[in-house]
């Protein structure tokens, strides 16, 4: 997929594509941001551009008001100079793509099925649980050669934070001493899990979560989902394309069922133990929605799924115009609940959830995140 086809990250892309253009991109780079949102897309984006047989010149592409990471200077750092993370700054209305990749000839083709014998995508084996140190090693060779057919010979390590320390250290030499004709790309949403010597010698490009339209854009366009299912499950991926795909493609349903479950019980009781019957709906609905993961991992889902809901409460209860519903073809059953929720009471439930997602991911056990929740509702 060329640049001009990738959703977001629009000031990265085309950065990347003036410095590819000007024979200016460092050998060595990491793509770090949360899982999900096209970090690897882009990656073989660039592994594309670089040996495109048709390289072209692309028109403008319209952006607005959108915001995104910058480097300082408008363009990439090259290797030996400071590598921190990109920072933010508003988008301009429109950002050009210099030089991108045709995405038809033969070369960009079989890079986007994988198959270029020049690009390499090293990922963690099925039955391990690291990237082994062989298969570092592997392509550490390879790159001291030249490229079998195109320009650049392009490694990309996907979930490079599962190299353990011996194969980081097999990938250093390659770094501190790359060659002309080669790049490697580290994908990682962890990147504080490097050697401090692979860190100071890769500039650091940071994604940002995907908006919501921007994610309904993806799933309606390039995955057929009705918009409204598409937006309602934008709203609760955080951010994160590979999570809202999960959400649309699968049990999204039950799960806001069992989160509508659990925000009626936690209105309708009138005593603590019974505002504790919302924690075992939401602790027994991960049973009944298919869904896969750790009871952990259920959980987040389920409340990620509540809080679009009281995010729409809070809308309907204070007859906010002009917000979009995330959850529109649940209006009238919203509706019917906007009213306990009037007077900040939606706000300090939607405020309850953040904070419990927070306490998960901070390794909280989940019954007593469950049991907490259900109080503040």
């Amino acid at each position: 997929m060329p640049f001009r086809d990738i959703v977001g990250h629009r000031r990265l892309l085309s950065l990347l594509s003036r410095s590819i253009g000007r024979g200016q991109l460092p050998p060595s780079l990491i793509f770090s941001g949360p899982s999900g949102v096209g970090k690897r897309r882009v990656a073989i984006a660039v592994a594309q551009s670089l040996n495109c047989l048709k390289a072209v010149a692309s028109g403008q592409w319209p952006v607005a008001g959108q915001t995104g990471p910058t480097v300082a200077g408008g363009r990439l750092p090259v290797a030996g100079q400071a590598t921190g993370a990109v920072g933010n700054r508003p988008e301009p209305k429109v950002q050009s793509l210099p030089f991108d990749a045709c995405g038809e000839c033969p070369s960009c083709k079989r890079i986007a099925r994988l198959t270029h014998p020049d690009v390499r995508v090293v990922e963690r084996p099925e039955d391990r649980t690291e990237i082994l140190i062989d298969q570092i090693r592997e392509v550490v060779e390879l790159s001291t050669y030249r490229p079998f057919e195109g320009r650049r010979r392009v490694v990309i390590i996907d979930n490079a934070e599962d190299m353990a320390a011996p194969a980081q250290s097999a990938l250093l030499k390659s770094l501190e001493e790359p060659t002309a004709s080669s790049s490697f790309i580290l994908v990682t949403s962890q990147p504080h899990a490097f050697l401090p010597t692979i860190r100071s010698r890769c500039p650091r490009l940071r994604f940002g979560p995907l908006d919501v339209a921007e994610i309904v854009e993806i799933l309606t366009r390039d995955h057929g989902h009705p918009e409204a299912e598409a937006r309602a499950a934008a709203v609760v991926s955080g951010g994160s394309l590979g999570r809202a795909l999960e959400m649309a493609s699968g049990p999204f349903a039950n799960v806001r069922a069992t989160a509508w479950q659990a925000l009626r019980l936690a209105v309708e009781a009138t005593s603590p133990p019974e505002r504790l019957g919302c924690a075992r709906v939401l602790a027994a609905g991960g049973s009944s929605s298919n869904l896969p993961g750790h009871d952990r991992d259920v959980l987040a889902v389920h409340l990620r799924v509540l809080a679009s809901l009281v995010r729409d409460l809070a809308i309907l209860s204070t007859r906010a115009h002009g917000d979009v519903l995330a959850n529109p073809d649940l209006t009238s059953e919203l509706k019917s609940l906007a009213g306990p929720f009037q007077h900040g009471r939606a706000v300090r439930a939607f405020a309850a959830v953040e904070r419990a997602l927070g306490a998960l991911e901070r390794n909280a056990s989940p019954k007593v995140v469950a049991d907490w929740l259900s109080l503040q509702l």
